[in-house]
């Protein structure tokens, strides 16, 4: 951060400037790099089953052969004797039987949600940005630092 000898300024001076360091560094910082995370979470995984399943649609796929990865890489053939019904996970390792209509509204309406909270986590991170630069600004101030310097 700053770390700026303050010693030769006033105690309450100081302290002021470590306080909001503290803010900065110990708070506002790591609740940016949370809100990052969450809005950046892996949310592809619908669109990929979407897609899939449009395809399996297109083509009237109504059974198939696959790999199946069974942990640590480790691959198993599996047969599918019918497509039309396929299993979602809907969160916290719950999967529900849908049919090929009934999946894909699933999705159309999950991906809005994603898409709400992506917006939702943007305006967040954006929030404590501007709070990590006045908080800058106020160091600065109290620095009688000039705006070309920091």
């Amino acid at each position: 951060m700053l770390n700026v000898a303050w010693a030769a300024m006033g105690t309450e001076l100081s302290e002021e400037i470590k306080t909001l360091e503290e803010f900065v560094e110990g708070r506002l910082k790591p609740n940016l790099v949370r809100a990052i995370a969450e809005r950046d979470k892996p949310g592809c995984r619908s669109s990929d089953l979407r897609k899939n399943i449009e395809n399996l649609k297109k083509n009237t796929v109504t059974s198939m052969r696959t790999l199946v990865n069974i942990g640590a890489e480790i691959y198993t053939e599996a047969v599918a004797p019918d497509t039309r019904h396929i299993f979602v996970e809907v969160g916290h390792g719950f999967y529900v039987e849908f049919t090929w209509a009934e999946a894909l509204k699933y999705i159309a309406e999950r991906e809005k949600l994603l898409s709400r909270q992506i917006e939702e986590y943007t305006g967040k991170i954006g929030a404590i940005k501007v709070q990590i630069k006045v908080a800058l600004e106020a160091i600065r101030k109290l620095l009688n630092i000039p705006d070309s310097e920091l």
